[in-house]
């Protein structure tokens, strides 16, 4: 089990508070269609980091700006709530993986990655990243054909790269909250959510250097868990799995 440098800061808390917490800060607006809100300068704090990318739409408007920016700021307030982080919640920061502004956070979140492209210079960037350190979390797709187009994208950037399936015994889901199952469903479509990682040199008693939810949408759980319009107890289970995240790249 890793050393827990982050110290649970209320004890006793229902599932149920976590989103209460959300509903306390959540707000209605939302900056879909629109220009991306300004990235706020670097001070040390942890930042939330979405990775920006060309879209290979299909011809269905899917992008990098899902769920963006209410996702990352009701999670930033539960992060603070629930732990010694001290993160900016006042929004996130986007950068392209061509960015070298991007190397001063160390977590990134890739939304719709089934629709996901890199550019050279991003296959580039976002090798040296892993490489120095970063940490990649994947969400917001499903379907086989969306897999592939992912695989095809870590494939470019990683070409040795396994993909190997997690189960609840990954310290990942012991790094703050205990998590006791991984049986959860996509919002929408139905389909039991799978959980995928990509170890540093392949070798499993090393770090994760990547999480994938794959038939999964955490960030749309965390965008929507102020209104009651998805199941409170999903809701929190993404919660948890996020807080868990960045406490476990933190730390490794």
């Amino acid at each position: 089990m890793p050393v827990r440098r982050v110290a649970l800061a209320v004890l006793g808390l229902t599932l149920a508070a976590t989103v209460v917490v959300a509903q306390q800060f959540g707000g209605r607006s939302r900056n879909r269609g629109r220009d991306p809100l300004p990235n706020a300068s670097y001070d040390g704090r942890y930042t939330f980091f979405r990775a920006r990318f060309e879209p290979y739409t299909g011809g269905r408007d899917l992008k990098w700006d899902h769920d963006y920016p209410r996702a990352e700021s009701h999670f930033m307030k539960i992060l603070r709530e629930l732990t010694t982080i001290k993160p900016r919640f006042d929004g996130g920061n986007i950068y392209s993986f061509d960015e070298p502004e991007m190397y001063k956070y160390p977590i990134a979140y890739v939304s719709e990655p089934g629709f996901w492209t890199l550019s050279e210079a991003e296959i580039v960037g976002l090798r040296k990243y892993l490489l120095k350190g970063g940490f990649l979390i994947f969400d917001d797709f499903a379907d086989a054909y969306e897999w592939q187009n992912f695989e095809a994208r870590m494939r470019e950037v990683l070409p040795n790269a396994n993909l190997v399936q997690l189960d609840v015994t990954h310290p990942i889901f012991d790094s703050f909250f205990h998590i006791k199952s991984l049986e959860m469903q996509h919002p929408y479509r139905g389909v039991m959510a799978e959980f995928w990682g990509i170890y540093e040199d392949n070798d499993p008693s090393k770090r994760l250097i990547a999480i994938i939810n794959f038939n999964n949408d955490i960030g749309d759980y965390m965008e929507w868990s102020d209104e009651g319009f998805l199941p409170i107890e999903l809701s929190n289970e993404a919660y948890k799995l996020g807080v868990n995240y960045v406490v476990y790249a933190l730390t490794h």
